[in-house]
């Protein structure tokens, strides 16, 4: 694949050799994702710090299907005074930008299911039993055993509760029941 490349240079001289290593990360990219479609390398030397040599600033503009990935280092540290140092760091932080990109493509990271949660239909202390109401309208019983802390007189009618549903003998019933806090996700 002919991916299309441009690389810049700005306050400096155009430099073949790094050209060369610019264009030799570009195809370990590829490698790594082969549906790029367009790349775009700025490098940059700072002349402005006074107590250190000039720094590289490298931009990365990767295109990919549907998104643009942008790696932007300013240079922190002695290190970037040399211009290769300076592209293998934006280039490695491509890198994992790429491979995250990539693994949400093909559908490997992880997605996490809310519990089933419901609200509070009805408490009776004194008999052990609540029950419960699901979002699409299912009527769910639970023992007093199956309240997490044992906190059923703490239940009231209204509450959100998260729950783990099983088949009683009667049909369905929850194993555990834990009141929602402020701060969750439905």
């Amino acid at each position: 694949m002919q991916l299309p490349i441009q690389i810049n240079f700005r306050q400096m001289e155009p430099s073949e050799a790094l050209e060369a290593k610019i264009r030799e990360k570009i195809q370990g990219l590829e490698q790594l994702y082969d549906r790029i479609t367009r790349c775009h390398v700025i490098v940059e030397m700072s002349n402005k710090n006074h107590n250190q040599g000039n720094l590289f600033h490298i931009t990365i503009d990767l295109r990919v299907p549907g998104k643009e990935l942008v790696v932007s280092r300013d240079p922190k540290n002695h290190a970037h005074e040399d211009a290769y140092v300076a592209v293998r760091d934006a280039f490695d932080a491509m890198k994992r930008q790429l491979k995250s990109y990539a693994r949400v493509q093909r559908a490997e990271v992880k997605t996490h299911e809310a519990p089933p949660h419901g609200r509070i239909t009805h408490v009776s202390p004194t008999q052990d039993y609540g029950r419960l109401m699901t979002p699409d309208g299912r009527d769910i019983y639970f023992h007093r055993n199956s309240v997490i802390d044992g906190a059923l007189e703490q239940l009231e009618e209204g509450m959100e509760v998260r729950f783990t549903e099983t088949q009683g003998d009667n049909g369905p019933q929850a194993s555990t029941v834990k009141l929602v806090g402020k701060h969750h996700i439905v």
